[in-house]
């Protein structure tokens, strides 16, 4: 059985809100953002830094502040306050089920509020 690594989910144009070195490391995001994008806490991410081109894979946890995108741990000398970021999340499918797969996308403002959200499909 071939297997394909696809998108799960995206927060896209995200703004981290906190960064914090000392912390046990991770990706803290709104309840907000977990729940429109179906992303569950302590499953893996990869945050890409739209200022820099940098890319890291770390895990979700969940923030208790609305709108929260912080990076903590060692993950947290990957951005800064005020860089927009790219959030995703992967999932391995076997390929016959390409045609039924459905990627959660969210758009988030300035704020990391939801703007819209959709979701796309790897099928051509």
């Amino acid at each position: 059985m071939k297997l394909r690594h696809v998108l799960e989910a995206k927060l896209h144009g995200g703004t981290i809100t906190e960064c914090d070195l000392h912390y046990e490391g991770s990706c803290g995001l709104g309840i907000d953002l977990l729940k429109a994008s179906g992303i569950v806490p302590f499953e893996k991410v990869a945050v890409l830094n739209v200022a820099t081109g940098a890319r890291l894979e770390t895990y979700a946890i969940l923030s208790k502040k609305k709108g929260a995108i912080s990076l903590n741990g060692a993950a947290a000398r990957g951005a800064a306050v005020g860089d927009k970021v790219i959030i995703l999340t992967y999932a391995t499918i076997a390929e016959k089920d390409l045609t039924k797969h459905k990627a959660q996308i969210v758009i988030l403002d300035e704020r990391n509020r939801i703007k819209s959200s959709h979701t796309g499909s790897p099928t051509l």
